[in-house]
């Protein structure tokens, strides 16, 4: 080989070491990996004598005996997935039934705790509870199942008495505690609200969800499009603090606004949030780390973006990071993490992630 094939050669061999992973993402077969981290949830996160799951895989440095609600958010939700792409399984069940476990009625408003009701009385938050709401509508609209629709309008009952007019406006993110509100609570409270007005289409639904939005993008927006935290409701003080999910919830928020008034404003906040949430968040090829299933909602807004728009750059750089997750950090029982330990929420928010892809590359 003479030296210039050779050079030319050499210069191919970089060229194809640099392509980005999207470019190679119609070739994974992401159902593989799904059913991967499918199988060592049942197998390491399970506790099959209860139908209860595991927060981590660690038996001896444990909290508590079973998981929090949170990570079952997260599963209900990749679960509703799972059986977008499998109409004829049922993967919402098993996950489904342990979250009844977690069900209080204590007062003011029935809702959802944070553990496990029987094993303690424990905290209840609006986060937790819209989480499950947002999976159960999506669910609906695929099943129509009765109970899906009647525990969503169950917490959105329960998000609405954590609304008040301190701060102008607003849901508090913890039953009780009243010192601040939260980007986490609002952004899917307005999905909650905007999700029920769609299959009920009762007007007070769409009208807090429209004073929630405008309350949020006023105390809670940076003007570059992301979302901070937190405002304190004492002090005034905005945690600027900044989490793929809450701009995630939002961008979510503006195309279903979108969606349902053909206001074309917000299709534009849309592509704005989009594009802030893309260069804020996606630093030398990676999304945060620390917690998989932040950047799993953050998907969410885009991918509903993408099937208005099209456009491929909201798409690409979370096959770049899917495909990292799975190539570096995941141990020897398919269970993926940065830490030794691994956690139910991070497998769950992979089987979203990993599912919703597989949707777009067939299509549905």
């Amino acid at each position: 080989m003479n030296l210039k094939r050779s050079l030319q050669y050499a210069a191919a061999l970089v060229a194809i070491a640099v392509l980005p992973a999207t470019l190679n993402a119609q070739n994974v077969d992401y159902q593989k990996r799904i059913d991967a981290l499918q199988q060592a949830i049942n197998t390491h996160l399970s506790d099959h004598k209860t139908g209860l799951y595991l927060e981590t895989n660690d038996a001896v440095q444990k909290e508590n005996p079973h998981s929090w609600l949170w990570p079952l958010c997260a599963y209900i939700q990749g679960a509703n997935e799972m059986e977008v792409l499998q109409p004829k399984k049922q993967y919402m069940l098993p996950v489904e039934k342990a979250i009844d476990k977690y069900y209080s009625a204590q007062p003011p408003l029935p809702g959802y705790q944070d553990y496990v009701t029987k094993e303690r009385l424990s905290s209840r938050f609006y986060d937790d509870n819209q989480w499950i709401a947002i999976a159960y509508l999506d669910a609906y609209k695929r099943n129509h199942k009765k109970k899906y629709l009647e525990v969503s309008e169950l917490i959105g009952r329960y998000i609405l008495g954590g609304l008040d007019t301190v701060t102008g406006g607003g849901i508090y993110w913890k039953e009780g505690d009243k010192s601040t509100k939260n980007t986490c609570s609002n952004g899917p409270g307005i999905l909650v609200l905007l999700e029920l007005y769609k299959v009920n289409h009762k007007a007070s639904y769409l009208k807090t969800a429209l004073d929630i939005y405008h309350w949020t993008n006023k105390y809670l927006q940076d003007p570059n499009g992301v979302y901070y935290d937190n405002i304190s409701t004492k002090t005034l003080k905005v945690n600027k603090d900044t989490y793929t999910y809450n701009t995630g919830t939002m961008l979510q928020s503006n195309v279903l606004l979108y969606q349902i008034t053909k206001d074309k404003k917000y299709l534009t906040e849309a592509q704005r949030v989009a594009k802030a949430g893309r260069e804020h968040f996606f630093k030398n090829g990676r999304l945060p780390s620390g917690n998989y299933w932040f950047n799993a909602v953050m998907l969410r807004g885009y991918v509903d973006l993408y099937k208005i728009d099209k456009d491929k750059n909201w798409i690409d750089f979370y096959e770049e990071d899917a495909e990292a997750i799975w190539n570096k950090e995941r141990d020897a029982n398919n269970l993926v993490g940065v830490e030794k330990s691994k956690r139910l929420i991070d497998q769950a928010a992979m089987i979203e992630i990993y599912a919703r892809l597989q949707q777009l590359k067939s299509g549905k």
